[in-house]
């Protein structure tokens, strides 16, 4: 099944949560809160402005995205959990590389 998310919103799936903590501990699936991460699966095509213009949106599918802890409206697709929401309940773009803080290139 194919899902087009109309306008603003986009359709994510929510990444799954660590299992241990940094220590070493392992937490028991009650003790889990849902994560705030996901990635894009399909974004519609942008907000509509009152000139009737349309803002492309700033997420594309395959990002990985960080969003608001009660964001969205959570659908189940072919069985799997997703959630609906606004492109404006998205919180932050994860991008690839972003650990590395001197910005410069590394040497081989």
């Amino acid at each position: 099944m194919k899902v087009k998310p109309l306008q603003d919103r986009v359709l994510v799936k929510r990444l799954d949560e660590e299992e241990k903590t940094p220590g070493g501990i392992i937490i028991p699936d009650t003790a889990k809160e849902k994560p705030q991460k996901g990635v894009v699966v399909a974004a519609g095509s942008g907000k509509l402005t009152e000139e009737g213009k349309v803002l492309p949106l700033d997420v594309k599918p395959d990002d990985v995205i960080l969003f608001q802890k009660y964001a969205g409206t959570e659908v189940k697709i072919a069985g799997v959990e997703h959630l609906l929401m606004r492109e404006d309940d998205i919180l932050a773009v994860i991008e690839e590389g972003a650990g590395d803080k001197s910005g410069a290139k590394k040497k081989k």
